[in-house]
Protein backbone atom coordinates (compact mmCIF):
# COMPACT_ATOMS: atom_id res chain seq x y z
CA UNK A 1 0.00 0.00 0.00
CA UNK A 2 1.22 3.58 -0.98
CA UNK A 3 1.66 6.09 1.48
CA UNK A 4 1.87 9.91 1.68
CA UNK A 5 4.35 12.12 3.89
CA UNK A 6 2.52 13.59 6.68
CA UNK A 7 3.56 17.30 4.91
CA UNK A 8 2.07 16.28 1.69
CA UNK A 9 -1.54 15.25 3.20
CA UNK A 10 -0.98 18.73 4.66
CA UNK A 11 -1.25 20.34 1.57
CA UNK A 12 -4.00 19.04 0.13
CA UNK A 13 -7.55 21.01 0.11
CA UNK A 14 -10.28 19.64 1.38
CA UNK A 15 -12.71 19.33 -1.96
CA UNK A 16 -13.94 16.31 -2.69
CA UNK A 17 -12.07 15.37 -5.78
CA UNK A 18 -9.15 15.90 -3.88
CA UNK A 19 -10.35 13.66 -0.87
CA UNK A 20 -11.27 10.92 -3.73
CA UNK A 21 -7.36 11.01 -5.24
CA UNK A 22 -5.60 10.97 -1.66
CA UNK A 23 -7.89 8.12 -1.02
CA UNK A 24 -6.92 6.57 -4.04
CA UNK A 25 -3.66 7.05 -4.07
CA UNK A 26 -3.39 5.13 -0.33
CA UNK A 27 -4.92 2.57 -1.99
CA UNK A 28 -2.24 2.21 -5.01
CA UNK A 29 -5.47 3.12 -6.86
CA UNK A 30 -3.78 6.31 -8.34
CA UNK A 31 -2.88 5.12 -11.93
CA UNK A 32 -6.45 3.77 -12.01
CA UNK A 33 -8.32 6.66 -10.92
CA UNK A 34 -6.11 8.55 -13.75
CA UNK A 35 -7.05 6.29 -16.50
CA UNK A 36 -10.97 6.59 -15.61
CA UNK A 37 -10.52 10.06 -15.56
CA UNK A 38 -9.00 10.23 -19.25
CA UNK A 39 -10.92 7.65 -20.25
CA UNK A 40 -8.87 4.81 -20.77
CA UNK A 41 -9.67 0.94 -20.25
CA UNK A 42 -9.10 0.09 -16.99
CA UNK A 43 -6.87 -3.34 -18.26
CA UNK A 44 -4.70 -1.06 -20.39
CA UNK A 45 -2.85 0.81 -18.18
CA UNK A 46 0.91 0.68 -19.64
CA UNK A 47 0.22 0.15 -23.20
CA UNK A 48 -0.79 2.48 -25.82
CA UNK A 49 -4.23 3.09 -26.45
CA UNK A 50 -4.66 2.14 -30.43
CA UNK A 51 -7.34 4.90 -30.51
CA UNK A 52 -4.62 7.28 -29.85
CA UNK A 53 -1.49 6.25 -29.93
CA UNK A 54 -2.38 3.54 -33.20
CA UNK A 55 1.45 4.69 -34.62
CA UNK A 56 2.63 1.64 -32.34
CA UNK A 57 0.37 -0.79 -33.96
CA UNK A 58 0.58 0.74 -37.63
CA UNK A 59 1.32 -2.52 -39.83
CA UNK A 60 1.97 -5.00 -37.59
CA UNK A 61 -0.06 -7.70 -38.90
CA UNK A 62 1.81 -7.17 -41.99
CA UNK A 63 4.92 -7.38 -40.37
CA UNK A 64 4.57 -10.07 -38.31
CA UNK A 65 3.53 -12.14 -41.72
CA UNK A 66 6.98 -11.25 -42.92
CA UNK A 67 8.57 -11.94 -39.79
CA UNK A 68 7.56 -14.95 -39.39
CA UNK A 69 8.29 -15.94 -43.07
CA UNK A 70 12.06 -14.83 -42.17
CA UNK A 71 12.12 -16.66 -38.86
CA UNK A 72 10.78 -19.91 -40.54
CA UNK A 73 13.99 -19.70 -43.20
CA UNK A 74 15.71 -19.50 -40.56
CA UNK A 75 14.80 -22.06 -38.66
CA UNK A 76 14.99 -24.07 -41.73
CA UNK A 77 18.42 -22.98 -42.37
CA UNK A 78 19.12 -24.31 -39.08
CA UNK A 79 18.00 -27.45 -39.70
CA UNK A 80 19.10 -28.16 -42.62
CA UNK A 81 23.00 -27.61 -40.90
CA UNK A 82 21.45 -29.90 -37.79
CA UNK A 83 20.87 -32.57 -40.92
CA UNK A 84 24.41 -32.39 -42.52
CA UNK A 85 26.02 -32.86 -38.76
CA UNK A 86 24.14 -35.70 -38.33
CA UNK A 87 25.18 -37.28 -41.04
CA UNK A 88 21.87 -36.84 -42.66
CA UNK A 89 19.98 -39.01 -40.39
CA UNK A 90 18.13 -35.52 -39.26
CA UNK A 91 16.19 -36.03 -42.25
CA UNK A 92 14.12 -39.07 -40.82
CA UNK A 93 12.77 -37.26 -38.26
CA UNK A 94 13.06 -34.31 -40.41
CA UNK A 95 9.44 -32.83 -39.12
CA UNK A 96 9.97 -33.22 -35.46
CA UNK A 97 13.41 -31.45 -35.82
CA UNK A 98 11.95 -28.62 -37.50
CA UNK A 99 9.05 -28.99 -34.75
CA UNK A 100 11.69 -28.84 -32.15
CA UNK A 101 14.21 -26.17 -33.52
CA UNK A 102 11.49 -23.81 -34.31
CA UNK A 103 10.27 -23.98 -30.56
CA UNK A 104 13.17 -23.84 -29.26
CA UNK A 105 14.47 -20.90 -31.68
CA UNK A 106 11.06 -19.07 -31.34
CA UNK A 107 10.97 -19.50 -27.01
CA UNK A 108 14.68 -18.60 -26.74
CA UNK A 109 15.01 -15.26 -28.59
CA UNK A 110 11.65 -14.66 -27.49
CA UNK A 111 12.58 -14.64 -23.71
CA UNK A 112 16.08 -12.86 -24.91
CA UNK A 113 14.56 -9.43 -26.01
CA UNK A 114 10.62 -10.17 -26.07
CA UNK A 115 11.16 -10.42 -29.95
CA UNK A 116 12.17 -13.40 -32.84
CA UNK A 117 15.18 -11.87 -35.30
CA UNK A 118 12.70 -11.29 -37.89
CA UNK A 119 10.70 -9.19 -35.58
CA UNK A 120 13.71 -7.25 -34.96
CA UNK A 121 14.12 -6.71 -38.39
CA UNK A 122 10.31 -5.33 -39.04
CA UNK A 123 10.40 -3.66 -36.01
CA UNK A 124 8.19 -5.07 -33.95
CA UNK A 125 8.22 -6.75 -30.66
CA UNK A 126 5.84 -8.46 -28.28
CA UNK A 127 4.97 -6.45 -24.56
CA UNK A 128 2.57 -8.04 -21.73
CA UNK A 129 -0.57 -5.22 -21.33
CA UNK A 130 1.76 -3.95 -17.89
CA UNK A 131 3.85 -2.85 -20.75
CA UNK A 132 6.56 -5.30 -19.71
CA UNK A 133 8.53 -7.75 -21.87
CA UNK A 134 8.13 -11.33 -22.37
CA UNK A 135 10.20 -13.71 -19.51
CA UNK A 136 11.04 -17.22 -20.22
CA UNK A 137 7.82 -18.97 -19.02
CA UNK A 138 5.58 -16.36 -20.73
CA UNK A 139 7.86 -16.69 -24.46
CA UNK A 140 7.69 -20.58 -23.66
CA UNK A 141 3.51 -20.10 -23.69
CA UNK A 142 2.84 -18.33 -26.43
CA UNK A 143 5.33 -20.35 -28.31
CA UNK A 144 3.39 -23.25 -27.09
CA UNK A 145 0.48 -21.68 -28.51
CA UNK A 146 2.03 -20.75 -32.09
CA UNK A 147 2.54 -24.16 -32.04
CA UNK A 148 -1.02 -25.49 -31.02
CA UNK A 149 -2.11 -23.12 -33.74
CA UNK A 150 -0.10 -24.88 -36.29
CA UNK A 151 -1.63 -28.09 -35.21
CA UNK A 152 -5.11 -27.19 -35.45
CA UNK A 153 -6.37 -25.07 -38.49
CA UNK A 154 -9.21 -23.47 -37.34
CA UNK A 155 -7.33 -22.31 -34.47
CA UNK A 156 -5.13 -20.41 -36.67
CA UNK A 157 -7.74 -19.28 -39.12
CA UNK A 158 -9.22 -17.88 -35.87
CA UNK A 159 -5.68 -16.50 -35.07
CA UNK A 160 -5.30 -14.29 -38.23
CA UNK A 161 -9.09 -13.24 -38.33
CA UNK A 162 -8.32 -11.80 -34.77
CA UNK A 163 -5.07 -10.07 -35.71
CA UNK A 164 -6.52 -8.35 -38.87
CA UNK A 165 -9.75 -7.42 -37.16
CA UNK A 166 -9.19 -6.55 -34.07
CA UNK A 167 -7.57 -2.79 -32.66
CA UNK A 168 -4.24 -4.15 -31.48
CA UNK A 169 -3.83 -6.42 -33.82
CA UNK A 170 -3.83 -9.54 -31.37
CA UNK A 171 -3.74 -13.24 -32.30
CA UNK A 172 -5.46 -16.19 -30.31
CA UNK A 173 -2.12 -16.84 -28.52
CA UNK A 174 -1.83 -13.10 -27.25
CA UNK A 175 -5.51 -12.86 -26.52
CA UNK A 176 -5.55 -15.93 -24.23
CA UNK A 177 -1.93 -15.21 -22.71
CA UNK A 178 -2.49 -11.49 -22.41
CA UNK A 179 0.44 -9.78 -24.96
CA UNK A 180 0.33 -7.61 -27.82
CA UNK A 181 2.85 -7.40 -30.72
CA UNK A 182 3.85 -3.39 -31.09
CA UNK A 183 5.80 -1.56 -33.30
CA UNK A 184 9.23 -0.63 -31.16
CA UNK A 185 9.80 2.80 -30.37
CA UNK A 186 12.98 4.62 -32.10
CA UNK A 187 16.42 4.56 -30.04
CA UNK A 188 16.75 7.70 -28.11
Amino acid sequence: MATIPTAKVAQINSSPENRVTLFCACAGWGERLNNQRNGMKERNWHIPDPDVQPEFYADVPLKRLLAWLVDTLVILGLSLVIVVFTAFTGLLVWPILLLVVGFIYRTATIANGSATPGMRLFAIEFRTLDGARLDLPLALMHTLGLTISFGFIILQVISVILMMTSARGQGLSDLVLGTIAVNRRAAQ
